[in-house]
């Protein structure tokens, strides 16, 4: 894959993301694919697009995640 359609793939890429998390502030998408996109600077790069794609998903899903704020207090549950 030469240079311009990697670009463009990843593109394409922060589009569908922006989809899949609408609620998340698009400079947020954009950094998660830019950071994904750094960790892969090995030769061969046919694949590149497909796992930007996976690994900015995974960050933003965690990203996203609803934690209950009950399961996070350390008060203990109450005696019967």
């Amino acid at each position: 894959m030469d240079a311009e359609h990697e670009q463009q793939a990843l593109l394409d890429v922060e589009a569908r993301l922006r989809l899949r998390f609408p609620d998340l502030d698009p400079a947020v998408v954009e950094a998660a694919v830019r950071l994904s996109y750094a960790e892969l600077t090995g030769p061969i790069r046919d694949f590149v697009p497909l796992l930007v794609e996976r690994a900015a998903r995974d960050r933003l899903a965690f990203a996203v995640r609803d934690v209950p704020a009950e399961s996070t207090s350390a008060a203990p549950a109450p005696a019967p």
